[in-house]
């Protein structure tokens, strides 16, 4: 089912005056902001799944600089969009109501559909739990207005010192998540994957494929691969996360094997859609061989000398040479088709040249 059918994006609910105990947690903003207030088309997108607690500060802190908030309550059993109608006045909110739990993915692609049809030129999504500060929301917008990149993403990971302070198991996870996320998506620049504080160019959010993008936790992952496929420009951006009281819904277990599966899934697709089936070049050939040649060696290899083992004799020397040098020669070439990869992130904006297609 489409979580941004004409019926969800009919559940727009436009609110009021801010409330008078709203403002209670604030931030300090950047100046100068990016435009005069109120002028802009910039819009943030909340998911509301179980953040009672917290999606008014969350509302209440948002920059100056935000045209417009779009609240989307995901079939939320706590209420959560009911409790932004009755509590939040601010005039620039509107609530999202999905008639069926659609995951954050289903959620964030609601908002930005409602954001599209009311004219906004940069999405950002920032979640409801009070983890990410509304007041760096300008610093993920200018490098997009800038025509530096399409698409920015969080990295709490930047800074060595807080690094350093990490828990080591988890650390060693993001670090494990962040290479299999360069591989299936082709970013080998960015860290930090499944970092949800992201801004995108409207331009480039409408040639996403709505339909095929993950709707739960693989989400901001699953993004990065279809950005890829359309040559955006992703940037990180370096921020620091807020914890408090709030809940994870995120159950690693129950999630390894799936994303394991997805990321295996999105490599293959990346490296056939952008190395055989919309371009050829040397590294398209030097994949195929060089997994060929890897994989006779080793197979040929293992298997004699588990024979030679048992017969208790030593292998030929031209045998062990074969095994040897067929492998090598396959390690150089995926090594050099790795390079070539790494060397193909895409580094000119698109969001521009999308704009000039859509007014010819």
């Amino acid at each position: 089912m489409d979580p941004i059918s004409s019926a969800d994006a009919a559940n727009v609910n436009a609110l009021g005056p801010a409330a008078p105990g709203a403002a209670e947690k604030t931030f300090v903003l950047p100046r100068p902001p990016l435009r005069e207030p109120g002028t802009g088309r910039i819009a943030a997108i909340v998911p509301a799944y179980k953040v009672t607690k917290h999606v008014l500060a969350v509302l209440a802190a948002m920059p100056a600089e935000v045209s417009r908030v779009f609240v989307v309550d995901d079939a939320c059993p706590e209420g959560s969009g009911k409790l932004v109608e009755r509590e939040c006045h601010d005039p620039r909110v509107r609530v999202v109501f999905l008639a069926q739990n659609q995951g954050v993915g289903g959620a964030v692609m609601a908002g930005y559909k409602a954001a599209i049809d009311d004219g906004c030129e940069v999405l950002v999504k920032i979640d409801g739990d009070g983890q990410m500060d509304p007041a760096l929301l300008p610093v993920f917008v200018r490098p997009i207005l800038a025509g530096e990149a399409d698409y920015t993403k969080g990295n709490r990971f930047f800074d060595l010192e807080r690094i350093r302070a990490m828990p080591k198991l988890r650390l060693f996870g993001n670090a494990v998540l962040s290479f299999m996320t360069k591989l299936s998506s082709g970013y080998w620049d960015v860290f930090d994957p499944t970092n949800g504080y992201t801004a995108i160019h409207a331009n480039v959010a409408r040639h996403l494929p709505w339909s095929g993008i993950s709707r739960r936790y693989f989400f901001e992952t699953d993004m990065l691969f279809r950005l890829n496929t359309l040559r955006a420009v992703v940037l990180d951006v370096p921020m620091d996360a807020h914890y408090g009281d709030e809940v994870s819904n995120l159950r690693v277990r129950r999630i390894v094997g799936e994303f394991l599966w997805k990321h295996l899934r999105n490599a293959t697709k990346r490296v056939f859609y952008n190395y055989y089936l919309r371009d050829m070049s040397l590294a398209s050939v030097e994949l195929p061989i060089g997994l060929s040649l890897l994989g006779f060696g080793g197979v040929f290899g293992v298997w004699n000398w588990i024979a030679y083992s048992r017969a208790n004799q030593q292998a030929p020397t031209g045998t062990v040479i074969l095994a040897a040098l067929t492998a090598l020669i396959g390690m150089q070439l995926l090594l050099a088709f790795l390079a070539h990869d790494i060397g193909t992130v895409p580094r000119q904006a698109i969001h521009r040249r999308f704009a000039s297609a859509r007014r010819s």
